[in-house]
């Protein structure tokens, strides 16, 4: 099976589109030159001139995308952040169809990619956080893939973490699924943490329908706690746990042998551009 006829709309299934969050004020690295999305990561050679050029973090996502035959991505941003917009315009550069939903303020990501619900509720979504760098490049095939083996609602990818007090991390049966999802505990015995996933429309009903339920704005000071997510943002594996308790169908893809890297912080950040300076 190609890649395209995964992100394609086959055997009654809709096609696959990109979903990126990027409406964040990067808090922990102010004062930034430009949105980090834009930081450059790493080098990549022109296609017609061979030359190298700088790759932003926001492409390597872009580029796993692609690769999984994905056509057309929707960004959402934040007012004032036009320099994404300027800088990957229409998305010939990065070999696919981009369009950007501009909002001005977000709780968090649940309710960033809430946003471009009007355009993309009748798609399967491939989502992914323009500041996680990780592999394996083929990531996104192997989540469609198990989607449409599965007919799960969700697909999380999951990486191997070394500190789970900064990561939401998943316990998962062999076949790979989901029977919890962990938001940054203090101790566990858990190893793997999710960081991108696929999912239906099912699902993005769901987190439509969550963002407005009564319970959720009643708790919204209890959903929103720094134990969640470290900026007091609504974090998207609180939905997850909620669609688990629903009863949705959450099943996962583990990665042992792939680094994945936030580079949100500025040591992470550092980190990222030794690592990828070769490339």
């Amino acid at each position: 099976m190609t890649a395209s006829s995964l992100a394609g709309s086959h055997n009654g299934l809709p096609e696959v589109v990109g979903l990126v969050p990027a409406a964040g004020l990067a808090k922990r690295l102010q004062p930034f030159p430009c949105s980090k999305e834009l930081f450059p990561v790493g080098f990549s050679r022109d296609e017609r001139s061979g030359t190298p050029r700088p790759k932003v973090a926001a492409q390597y996502l872009l580029d796993k995308f692609r690769a999984a035959g994905i056509a057309k991505t929707y960004f959402v941003i934040r007012e004032g952040k036009w320099d994404i917009p300027n800088y990957f315009r229409e998305g010939e550069a990065v070999g696919m169809s981009l369009a950007y939903v501009v909002i001005p303020g977000s709780l968090g990501p649940p309710d960033t990619i809430d946003r471009a619900y009007p355009f993309v509720a009748q798609y399967r979504i491939a989502f992914g956080f323009p500041d996680i760098l990780f592999g394996p490049s083929d990531a996104y095939s192997l989540l469609i893939g198990k989607q449409e083996h599965t007919r799960a609602d969700v697909v999380l990818g999951l990486h191997p973490v070394e500190d789970p007090r900064s990561w939401d991390m998943v316990d998962a049966e062999e076949d790979g699924l989901v029977r919890a999802i962990v938001m940054k505990p203090a101790a566990t015995t858990l190893t793997y943490g999710w960081d991108f996933a696929v999912w239906t429309p099912l699902f993005s009903e769901f987190l439509h329908r969550y963002l407005r339920a009564e319970d959720t704005r009643r708790d919204l000071g209890r959903l929103t706690s720094k134990a969640n997510d470290p900026g007091g943002d609504l974090a998207v594996g609180v939905v997850l746990q909620a669609a688990l308790k629903a009863g949705l169908s959450i099943q996962s893809v583990k990665f042992p042998d792939a680094a994945h890297l936030d580079i949100g912080t500025p040591e992470n950040l550092a980190k990222a551009v030794r690592l990828y300076q070769s490339e």
